[in-house]
């Protein structure tokens, strides 16, 4: 028979494991390749913004597309709709989990290119051959794919423009090596060649994300933060291991032998969110993925993610998503 808590851990902490394995599990991360273009300056490429992609990949509702660009060679600018700029030299990639609109290119081309008339296998009137100009640029593109991001602390901590560097020396950066193994893939074509790239582009979304936790400056307050706190970490590990059980700020100092006013203080200091208010968000985020993923009954769910009745569970999600806990399964199961 389940217990609560042995429901509730559908990403559980195992042993050796740490919080960022954990919350980079839960997002079930896949991805795809667009593109793998050689350009000629000046050029330009319009991405759409993450839902316009959707419809296009034909991906399913509920699936957060991030689009990212790798430079193999040369150089090039990534512009948001909002503003934001990066230029990206050989060897660097960008990530977009904010899901702009963006565009990519180098100088100020008469002409735009879409992403969407690319993959529908429309010409590249940017290339070389096209225009008897040099190569001054290659690029691959793609999408990464990731689910049940409602709450996940890791996504919400995430820049809207993430940029890591292949090349950069580190012990937790391993992206050359992936994104050598991905293009000798690709070169290869090989029989189930497709299989290892999807495999080796989810492992490429986490190492990028490991080198940005490793070498970005002191975070401010939030997650990040967090998770390098020794004693808010451990605290936030039993949560996480436990996101069912009766957890409570004095229940919580005991486990990090800490007096409650001063462990909430530290917490709250160091994630900006109280211990029960990230609580209530980890257990939405269970309470999601328990909704989406199986058919186990709500009053069950309520119980597996730490609440003492169905009512209780009911109001708490729906002041957190908008909609009852039937009503949004219901949603998710239509679209």
């Amino acid at each position: 028979m389940k217990t609560a808590e042995s429901s509730a851990n559908s990403s559980p902490l195992h042993r050796g494991d740490d919080l960022l394995s954990n919350a980079l599990r839960s997002l079930h991360i896949s991805g795809t390749l667009l593109l793998r273009e050689v350009y000629s300056s000046p050029w330009a490429v319009a991405i759409a913004s993450a839902d316009a992609l959707m419809p296009l990949l034909d991906v399913k509702p509920g699936t957060r597309v991030v689009a990212f660009h790798l430079v193999e060679f040369g150089h090039c600018e990534v512009q948001t709709a909002s503003g934001a700029n990066e230029v990206l030299q050989a060897g660097e990639m960008v990530i977009c989990f904010g899901g702009e609109e963006h565009r990519i290119g180098q100088g100020k081309p008469s002409r735009v290119d879409t992403v969407q008339a690319l993959l529908a296998g429309g010409p590249n009137l940017q290339h070389p051959d096209a225009t008897g100009s040099p190569a001054s640029a290659s690029l691959i593109c793609g999408v990464f794919l990731l689910q049940h991001t409602a709450f996940n602390p890791l996504f919400a901590a995430l820049p809207a423009l993430m940029r890591a560097s292949l090349s950069r020396p580190g012990e937790l950066n391993n992206l050359s090596g992936i994104a050598r193994l991905m293009l000798e893939e690709i070169e290869r074509g090989g029989l189930g060649g497709g299989y290892v790239i999807e495999r080796l582009l989810e492992v490429l979304c986490a190492q990028a994300v490991r080198a940005y936790l490793q070498t970005a400056p002191r975070h401010p307050a939030g997650w990040v933060r967090a998770i390098q706190d020794p004693v808010v970490g451990r605290a936030m590990a039993a949560i996480h291991s436990r996101p069912g059980s009766d957890w409570s700020v004095p229940r919580l100092a005991r486990e990090v032998a800490m007096s409650p006013s001063r462990f909430a203080a530290r917490f709250t200091d160091s994630l900006g969110d109280s211990p029960m208010a990230y609580l209530a968000k980890l257990r939405m985020n269970v309470a999601c993925r328990l909704l989406s993923t199986s058919q186990t009954g709500i009053d069950q769910i309520a119980a597996d993610v730490g609440y003492e009745s169905a009512a209780a569970f009911n109001r708490a999600f729906k002041n957190h998503l908008g909609l009852a806990p039937g009503a949004w399964r219901a949603h998710a199961a239509a679209t």
